[in-house]
């Protein structure tokens, strides 16, 4: 089951959402983080992203089973009066017990579906090149925009390329 997490919901299931993020970053995600991430530094990250979400500048899905989070996405929205069309895809991680079961599609298809509702045209996000996360992407239907190399340091403090993806949503996608 895929749920919004409004501020409070997502201080409630902060250390659920902190063992997904040490999960991720351990097996090797290029999410922003260095190996081995110290669970008091994931568990603040969470916290400070509640702010954000009460003021509507984010919004958080969690997939949970057996009580427990295994997967999330978010969607960053613009503050900019000339960018409110869009919004950055953010997040998408999926626990290692929860792969293969096409709960990564679901939760990308979640943000795309609210996005549309919420009048966001047009959805961008970067993501390691060569990850399993970029083929998820480009089987979604996002387009590839190009590559930047040495973008960001992976997990184990290597830097890498990214590669970024837009996707439009909502009547733009039918009208593209």
């Amino acid at each position: 089951m895929v749920t919004r997490l409004d501020e409070a919901r997502l201080l409630e299931r902060a250390e659920d959402l902190t063992g997904l993020l040490v999960d991720t970053v351990e097996d090797g995600a290029s999410i922003g983080f260095l190996a081995p991430l110290d669970r008091t530094a994931a568990m603040a990250w969470w916290k400070e992203r509640a702010g954000a979400v009460a003021a509507g500048q984010l919004a958080v899905w969690a997939a949970c089973e057996g009580g427990r989070t295994v997967g999330t996405v978010g969607l960053a929205f613009s503050d900019k009066p000339n960018s409110r069309h869009r919004a950055e895809l953010v997040k998408l991680m999926v626990h290692r017990d929860a792969r293969g079961k096409g709960l990564g599609r679901r939760l990308l298809t979640t943000a795309e579906e609210a996005a549309a509702r919420a009048g966001v045209t047009l959805l961008h996000l970067d993501t390691e090149t060569d990850s399993l996360a970029e083929r998820l992407y480009g089987s979604a239907g996002w387009t590839r925009a190009g590559v930047i190399p040495d973008y960001a340091a992976s997990p184990a403090g290597v830097l890498r390329p990214t590669t970024i993806y837009y996707k439009y949503v909502g009547a733009a996608a039918l009208t593209r």
